[in-house]
C-alpha cells in the first residue's frame, strides 16, 4: 500500500448554535468521522475542523428570551454540542464557533478582496419591514406562499416543498414570523455580491467532478433560471459581524458561516504550527471536502465557492451531500418518542451501536437513511457480535489458558490471511467513495469466511485430545489475526470497540498498512468484552425518554370521556378569556412537555408555560394567535413564573390546534 501522501481538509455543516443535537444531526457528523479516519488509516495527513454557526436572529431573540447575552447562549451551547460529539467518538481536530475572532478576520478579507475586485455593489432596495417590532424582516422570519408552488407556510428565501428559491417579496400573502403581522414595505440600502460573474467558473468547477450527479442536474435548473445577485447584508438588530464602514449593517450569517471552516482551520494552524496560506491558496495541492445536507447545497454549491473564487481562494475539492434520517420509515417525531437528541441516546446504548448502523446503510447518493429500531438491533447483534466480536471469544480463551498468551510461530493457512488482505482495496475503494454499505458488505463477507473457519477446524474438541494444543494453538491464532483484519477495516466506524480490540491485541489498528505482517510468536492479552448485545429495553426506554406528551407533569389530563364537575355560569363569568399573539416561543430544557411563550395581549406581554411541546416546533408557533385565560393567578413553577394560560384544541399529543395568524384576530381582544 505504497500511495503517495495526500493533505486533506474535511469539514461538517455547522450545527446551529441555538439547540440540542439530535440524530439528524449525528447521521452526518458520523458519516464524516468514519471518512476523515479511514484517511488517517491510510497515511494520508487528514484534520477534520468546523464549528458551531452562531450568529442571526434567532439566536438574538433566544438570548433575549433567556435574559442573557448572545455570548453566553453561544458558549454554553457550544459546550454541550462538543460533550455529545466527543462521546460519539468524533476525532475532530478543531471545533470553533462562527463568533470568534478567527473568523471575523477570515470574513472581512473576503469581503474586502470581493470589493476590490468589483464583485460588490450597494444599491438601495425596498423589503419587509415590522412595524409591530421595529425591524426589517430576515429572510426566515417571513413566511407565506410559496410563488411557484403555492404551498402554504414557507420561509422567505426558499421553498421546502419544491425547492425553489426566490425573493421575500415574492412571496404570496407574506406575514411577520415575529409578531404575526402583515409586514410592510420600507427602503434600505444593501450589499450584493455579482454571483453572475461567476457564473462560467461555477460551471466548470461544477462539472469538474467536485459534485454528485444529482446536485449537478439541481445546480444546472439554477443556470436555467438566471444567479440573481446575492444580498450579503442585514439591517440591525441583527446577531453578527458588522460590515467594516457601516453604522448598522451586518454580514448575512451565510456568509460568515461556511467560512467558519476557513476559520475553524485557521485556529488549528496556529495551535499545531500549520502553514494556513499554503492549504488554502487557489493553486494548493491540498484537498477540501464539505459533508452537508441536501437542504443547504444551495449555499455550498454557489454562495460559498463563489466567495472563494472572487477572493483568489481555492474551491472545494468536492462537496458531497447526503439525506435525511427518518425513524422506523417516517420523519422523527416528538410524540413517538423517535425525535432522539443525541444526549438522550447515549444515556441509553454504546455509541459504536449507531456508528455501525449508519455506516451499513450508508451510500454515496442523497437518498434518505431509515433507522429502523427493530433492524438496528437484529444488524448490530448479527454482525459486530455475532460475527466479528464473536471470532476473537472463540479464540482468545484457547490461546490464555492452552499456550500462557502466546500466538503461534507461523499460520497455519496464510493463504486464508491473504484472501482477507486481498479485499484491502477494494474495501478502501468503498470507504474512499463513501459507498459505507458496501465496504460493510465485504467485512460481514470476510467475517462469515474468518467463522466458517473456526466451525470446521473446532479448536473446542481438539483441545479435549492429547497432543492436540500445538494445532489448537495455530487455529486460533489464524483466528485472532483475522480478527485483527477484520477490526482494523472497521477501526473508522466503531473506534471505542476498536480501542478495546487494540488492548487485547496488543497493538495499534490505526494503519491498514500494518496488516502486511500477521500477528505471529507475540503474546496478547486477557481477552475483555468488547461488545455487548444491544438490549431491546434499552431502546425502548430510550424512546419513552424522547417522548413529550401534552400532559403537565404537576396536572395529568383526565380521561377522555370523564367530565369535569359542572361550574355555574357565574363561575364561567369570571374567567377573563383574550386573544394573544405568540411573538416568541422557546423549549425549556429542563422540562420534556412545556414551551415558554411570551404572549402579546394588546399593549402588554405576558409569559406563560404551556404543555404543548409535543404539538409544535417553536419557531412555528411564533406569529400566531391563541386564546389566553389572563387572569390566572400567576404560578411559580421551578422554570419561572407562569402568568396565564393558553388554550388548544384537539385529541392530544401532535394533535393540537391554536388559532392561525391570518383568522382577523387581534391581540387583546376579548372572547366572549
Amino acid at each position: 500500500m505504497n500511495k503517495q501522501k495526500r493533505r486533506i481538509l474535511v469539514t461538517s455543516a455547522l450545527p446551529y448554535a441555538n439547540g440540542a443535537i439530535h440524530l439528524g444531526h449525528m447521521l452526518e457528523y458520523i458519516q464524516t468521522d468514519i471518512w476523515a479516519r479511514f484517511q488517517r488509516a491510510q497515511g494520508h495527513e487528514c484534520y477534520f475542523a468546523w464549528a458551531d454557526d452562531a450568529h442571526g436572529t434567532p439566536i438574538m431573540l433566544r438570548a433575549q428570551s433567556e435574559n442573557i447575552s448572545p455570548d453566553e447562549l453561544i458558549d454554553r451551547m457550544n459546550a454541550e454540542h462538543q460533550q455529545d460529539f466527543s462521546d460519539f467518538g468524533l476525532s475532530f481536530d478543531n471545533y470553533a464557533t462562527t463568533h470568534g475572532e478567527a473568523n471575523r478576520q477570515c470574513v472581512e478579507t473576503i469581503y474586502q478582496r470581493l470589493k476590490a475586485g468589483g464583485h460588490i455593489e450597494r444599491r438601495t432596495i425596498s423589503q419587509f419591514y415590522d412595524e409591530q417590532k421595529g425591524m426589517f424582516l430576515p429572510d426566515r422570519f417571513i413566511k407565506g406562499i410559496c410563488p411557484k408552488c403555492k404551498t402554504e407556510d414557507q420561509y422567505g428565501d426558499s421553498c421546502e416543498s419544491c425547492g425553489s428559491t426566490y425573493s421575500p417579496t415574492d412571496l404570496i400573502e407574506p406575514r411577520s414570523a415575529v409578531s404575526g403581522t402583515a409586514p410592510v414595505m420600507r427602503d434600505s440600502e444593501h450589499y450584493f455580491v455579482r454571483l453572475s460573474e461567476f457564473e462560467n467558473r461555477l460551471q466548470d468547477w461544477m462539472t469538474s467532478g467536485a459534485l454528485q450527479p444529482e446536485v449537478v442536474n439541481k445546480m444546472q435548473e439554477w443556470f436555467e433560471d438566471g444567479l440573481r445577485d446575492w444580498d450579503i447584508s442585514r439591517d440591525e438588530p441583527y446577531f453578527g459581524f458588522k460590515i467594516p464602514g457601516t453604522d448598522d449593517k451586518y454580514f448575512y450569517v451565510w456568509v460568515d458561516a461556511p467560512i467558519g471552516y476557513m476559520a475553524s482551520f485557521k485556529e488549528l494552524s496556529e495551535r499545531i504550527g500549520l502553514d494556513f496560506d499554503d492549504w488554502w491558496k487557489a493553486d494548493t495541492e491540498t484537498e477540501l471536502y464539505n459533508f452537508v445536507g441536501k437542504d443547504i447545497i444551495y449555499f455550498h454549491t454557489l454562495f460559498w465557492p463563489a466567495m472563494l473564487m472572487g477572493s483568489g481562494f481555492r474551491t472545494p475539492t468536492a462537496v458531497f451531500a447526503h439525506g435525511f434520517l427518518t425513524v422506523d420509515g417516517a420523519k422523527m417525531s416528538k410524540t413517538r418518542g423517535t425525535f432522539i437528541q443525541a444526549r438522550t441516546y447515549l444515556d441509553h446504548l454504546n455509541p459504536d451501536y449507531l456508528r455501525y448502523y449508519f455506516c451499513a446503510r450508508l451510500g454515496a447518493g442523497l437518498g434518505d437513511i431509515d433507522l429502523n429500531l427493530d433492524d438496528f438491533v437484529s444488524r448490530v447483534n448479527s454482525d459486530m457480535v455475532g460475527k466479528v466480536v464473536n471470532i476473537a471469544s472463540r479464540c482468545a480463551g484457547f490461546i490464555q489458558r492452552g499456550s500462557d498468551g502466546q500466538l503461534a510461530s507461523e499460520l497455519p493457512e496464510p493463504l486464508l490471511y491473504q484472501q482477507f488482505i486481498d479485499q484491502r482495496e477494494h474495501i478502501a475503494d468503498d470507504f474512499e467513495k463513501r459507498n459505507y454499505q458496501s465496504a460493510i458488505r465485504r467485512i460481514m463477507a470476510l467475517a462469515d469466511t474468518g467463522n466458517r473457519y473456526i466451525d470446521e477446524h473446532k479448536p473446542w474438541q481438539l483441545n479435549k485430545q492429547e497432543g492436540q494444543q500445538a494445532n489448537v494453538q495455530a487455529i486460533c491464532t489464524q483466528g485472532v489475526n483475522l480478527f485483527r483484519v477484520l477490526m482494523t477495516y472497521l477501526a473508522p466506524v466503531v473506534p471505542f470497540t476498536a480501542g478495546t480490540a487494540a488492548e487485547f491485541l496488543g497493538l495499534s489498528l490505526d494503519r491498514w498498512s500494518d496488516l502486511d505482517q500477521p500477528m505471529l510468536d507475540v503474546s496478547i492479552n486477557k481477552f475483555q468484552p468488547l461488545m455487548t448485545r444491544v438490549d431491546p429495553l434499552k431502546i425502548e426506554t430510550m424512546i419513552e425518554d424522547s417522548k413529550e406528551h401534552l400532559q403537565s407533569t404537576e396536572t395529568p389530563c383526565k380521561p377522555a370521556l370523564e367530565l369535569a364537575a359542572e361550574i355555574t355560569i357565574e363561575d364561567f363569568l369570571k374567567l377573563d378569556l383574550r386573544v394573544a399573539t405568540i411573538i416568541n416561543a422557546e423549549a425549556v430544557a429542563e422540562a420534556d412537555k412545556l414551551l415558554q411563550l411570551t404572549l402579546d395581549i394588546g399593549g402588554e406581554t405576558r409569559n406563560v408555560f404551556a404543555g404543548i411541546k409535543s404539538a409544535y416546533e417553536p419557531a412555528d408557533l411564533i406569529g400566531r394567535h391563541t386564546i389566553m385565560v389572563a387572569n390566572l393567578k400567576p404560578r411559580k413553577m421551578r422554570f419561572g413564573v407562569s402568568e396565564g394560560m393558553v388554550l388548544a384544541a384537539g385529541p392530544g399529543g401532535s394533535d393540537l390546534f391554536i388559532l392561525s395568524p391570518d383568522d382577523g384576530a387581534k391581540a387583546g381582544m376579548r372572547v366572549t
